[in-house]
């Protein structure tokens, strides 16, 4: 059976797990990880594949590998890639889903955090361009300025985030920040280790991987 993006989004158990998901980050102080994140990081990686020429099926797969990405942190953020492609298993498997799409979908799942990280395959380097790129003032739910932690004032102090495709060529991260909420060393101090992950990830789908940073080109 050949599983849609419909029918993950329609499925009332994975909107449960991610709901659920993000409430336990919440609870533990991360920024917005539920429907908006999960929606953008299918799209984007969908976007991606098809921009490079892969097949419909293959961005089909990217999206969902992206609506399921974080669904393991329902069980803990340590190792909720791994979790969440164990629990992905178990609902595809349970829907009926072709083994070949299953296998492809919990392997991009499975290597998208970046502390086991590793773009194994074009769907995994999708999604983890999806996913590392989407930095935003938007996912800051903390509004009590003073008690902002270095998380809070990089991802508020975004004001504006665009991601470029170029084929055959690159692809590019356009940040403007504001420096007086965060400073450029703020921001490469949490997300350095996401930026070398996306590099090796446009590096697997042949691109090059650029970070501009108002106006300034960093990598």
């Amino acid at each position: 059976m050949k599983i849609t993006f419909e029918d993950i989004c329609n499925n009332e158990t994975v909107k449960t797990y991610i709901r659920k998901a993000d409430e336990s980050l919440i609870a533990l102080g991360y920024t917005e990880h539920s429907f908006p994140h999960v929606m953008k990081v299918a799209k984007v990686a969908s976007d991606i594949l098809l921009t490079l020429g892969y097949s419909e099926r293959e961005a089909e797969l990217a999206r969902i590998a992206g609506y399921l990405h974080d669904i393991g942190n329902v069980i803990n953020r340590i190792d909720h890639a791994q979790s969440g492609a164990v629990m992905a298993f178990r609902i595809l498997d349970k829907m009926g889903a072709d083994p070949e799409d299953i296998a492809t979908i919990i392997t991009a799942i499975g290597n998208h955090d970046e502390s086991t990280a590793f773009p194994v395959n074009p769907i995994a380097a999708a999604l983890i361009l999806a996913d590392k790129t989407d930095v935003r003032c938007s996912r800051v739910r903390n509004q009590d300025f003073a008690s902002f932690d270095i998380h809070d004032r990089v991802n508020y102090s975004v004001k504006e985030s665009t991601v470029d495709l170029v084929k055959d060529s690159h692809i590019q991260l356009n940040l403007t920040i504001e420096t007086k909420m965060c400073t450029v060393m703020d921001y490469f101090e949490i997300f350095l280790n996401r930026m070398i992950l996306c590099r090796k990830a446009a590096e697997k789908l042949k691109l090059e991987f650029r970070l501009v940073i108002n106006g300034q080109r960093l990598l």
